[in-house]
C-alpha cells in the first residue's frame, strides 16, 4: 500500500489524512507533493475555512521512513536534499496558509510527524499521546522545522533535552507547556479538533490571516515594524466588509455571520 494524503471536508474545514497504516503514516515525498497541492487548492476556496491533520488509524505519524532513509545513504546526498527540501517546502506552506491549521494526534506523532504537528497553529492530542524527536537516537538531526518551533515555544534547555536525548514527551507534558492546546479522551483528537476548527470557522476569516501573519512575522521583527505591521493590518481589516457585519452585529447584540 503506497502512502497518500486523503482529503475530506466537515462543514467549513479540510481534513487531511495521513495514510500509510502500514508504516504507522510515515512521510514521503508523494505525500509533501499531496500537501501543497491540497493547501494550495484550500487556499482558493471560499467554501474552506480551516484544516486539520489527521492520521490513519492509531497513529498520527511516524515521521520518515527508515528504509528509504537507509536506502539513500548509498546515493548521492543531492537525492536526500531534494527530499528534505520538498519537506520543506510543505511545512513552509502550512506556516504561510492564511487559515487555521490545526494537527488531531492520536498514538504517537513522532520525527517529522511531530515536525508537522509543531508547525500547525494549533494542535489537540489525546490523553495517552505521545511526542517523540529521536533523530538523535540513529545519529540524526532534526528537520521539517522541529528545531525552529521547539526553541521558539519552549526553554532551551527543554528543547536540548528532547532533540539531544532524543526521548518521548506525553501530550499532558507538553499541554503543560503550552504546546497542546487541547486534550481530548483517547480516540476523540479528530472530533475535539473538529470542533476547536468550528469555533474559527465562525470568525471573520480576514482577521484570522491578519493575526497568523503577525505572529509569524513577529520573532523576527523589532517592535517598531510590528508596530506598524499591526497598523496595516488593522486599518485593512477596519475597511473590510467582515468589520461592518461583526461591529454592527455586536452592537445588536446578534451573532455575526461572516463572509
Amino acid at each position: 500500500m503506497t502512502a497518500e494524503l486523503k482529503s475530506t471536508t466537515e462543514g467549513g474545514t479540510m481534513v487531511l489524512t495521513l495514510s500509510n497504516p502500514s508504516q504507522r503514516n510515515a512521510l514521503g515525498p508523494e505525500m509533501y507533493a499531496a500537501g501543497i497541492e491540497a493547501l494550495n487548492g484550500a487556499e482558493n476556496s471560499d467554501e474552506v475555512r480551516s484544516v486539520v491533520f489527521v492520521g490513519e488509524g492509531a497513529w498520527f505519524c511516524a515521521g520518515g521512513s527508515l528504509q528509504r532513509l537507509s536506502a539513500n545513504r548509498e546515493r548521492e546526498p543531492a537525492v536526500q536534499a531534494e527530499s528534505i527540501e520538498a519537506l520543506h517546502n510543505w511545512i513552509d506552506s502550512i506556516r504561510t496558509f492564511p487559515k487555521p491549521v490545526i494537527a488531531a494526534v492520536e498514538g504517537a506523532a513522532a520525527g517529522a510527524g511531530f515536525s508537522l504537528a509543531a508547525a500547525c497553529d494549533f494542535i489537540v492530542a489525546a490523553r495517552d499521546a505521545v511526542f517523540a524527536a529521536s533523530y538523535s537516537s540513529v545519529a540524526l538531526s532534526p528537520d521539517g522545522g522541529l528545531s525552529w518551533h521547539l526553541a521558539r515555544s519552549l526553554p532551551r534547555q527543554i528543547a536540548s533535552e528532547w532533540l539531544m536525548l532524543g526521548g518521548r514527551i506525553d501530550a499532558a507534558r507538553l499541554h503543560a507547556l503550552g504546546m497542546v492546546n487541547e486534550l481530548s479522551e483517547s480516540g476523540q483528537a479528530l472530533s475535539a479538533a473538529l470542533a476547536l476548527a468550528s469555533r474559527l470557522n465562525a470568525r471573520a476569516p480576514n482577521s484570522l490571516a491578519s493575526i497568523k501573519e503577525l505572529l509569524s512575522e513577529a520573532r523576527g521583527a523589532t517592535l517598531a515594524s510590528q508596530l506598524s505591521q499591526e497598523r496595516d493590518h488593522f486599518v485593512r481589516n477596519l475597511h473590510h466588509p467582515n468589520a461592518g457585519i461583526g461591529i454592527a452585529a455586536f452592537l445588536a447584540k446578534q451573532t455575526p455571520r461572516y463572509e
